[in-house]
């Protein structure tokens, strides 16, 4: 079912993982996609294949989310290539774990500089073009909730995450913009594989916690997200919709 056909989506981040399936989601349900990646130009160029294959429009687009020149260029190449933009997906992000002894200014500036200052200046480019409405996804984390130990860097990233998409919603509102957050549990990503968390003690500590008995996949987050992204979910803002399997 082509529900957001016409629209236009930038997805950030969307060269793997999470983002590679939004992208591929939202493209389905018959939006253009940017697939904006800030290294991996072959995984973004592979995404935009897949898309187009299935009868889609998507252009791969370069940009650190980080730096505001190219947090706005990336909007920019979607309304210069599709006219215009309907739906942003604020999905870059990193992560990294360590004890609160250990924590340093470098490491806590990349994350907060990727996972909220990139998010606040593509979503105030993006917000500049939206004029007839639109939605905007943000992803966050269930760490959020589970608030995990030796975390504090990126949980607190994540909490602002949570924080901002509240505010946003009551400020965009009014011009019909509307703002969810989804907040996924651990998903199985070649990051996550990268990381040593697939296969290990976390992994199985994690599934055993999990009503629904496994980790998510990226689709998992995808039909969320493209929920979100359509007309279907009209009456949501303001939202954060914890996608764990009921972890708690």
């Amino acid at each position: 079912m082509n529900t957001l056909e016409g629209k236009v989506a930038v997805v950030t981040g969307a060269s793997k993982g999470i983002g590679a399936a939004i992208a591929r989601s939202l493209a389905a349900a018959g939006a253009s996609v940017v697939v904006n990646y800030a290294s991996s130009k072959a995984g973004a160029d592979a995404v935009v294949a897949d898309i187009e294959a299935g009868g889609g429009k998507a252009v791969a687009v370069k940009g650190d989310v980080s730096n505001a020149a190219q947090a706005k260029g990336i909007v920019d190449a979607a309304v210069d290539t599709f006219g215009r933009l309907d739906v942003l997906v604020n999905n870059s992000g990193v992560y990294a774990f360590g004890a609160l002894a250990d924590i340093t200014a470098e490491e806590f500036h990349r994350q907060f500089n990727i996972n909220v200052l990139g998010l606040l200046q593509v979503t105030q480019a993006a917000a500049a073009h939206m004029h007839d409405g639109g939605s905007i996804i943000n992803i966050g984390s269930v760490v959020s909730r589970s608030v995990p130990a030796a975390s504090a860097v990126y949980t607190g990233t994540k909490g602002a995450v949570d924080a901002i998409t509240g505010v946003l919603s009551q400020e965009l509102g009014p011009r019909q913009i509307r703002v969810n957050a989804v907040n996924p549990g651990m998903v199985e990503t070649e990051g996550t594989h990268t990381a040593g968390f697939i296969g290990s003690e976390m992994q199985t500590g994690i599934v055993s916690q999990t009503p629904l008995g496994r980790l998510g996949q990226p689709q998992d987050i995808a039909s969320i997200v493209t929920f979100l992204a359509s007309d279907a979910s009209y009456w949501l803002t303001g939202e954060k919709i914890f996608a764990g399997g009921g972890l708690r």
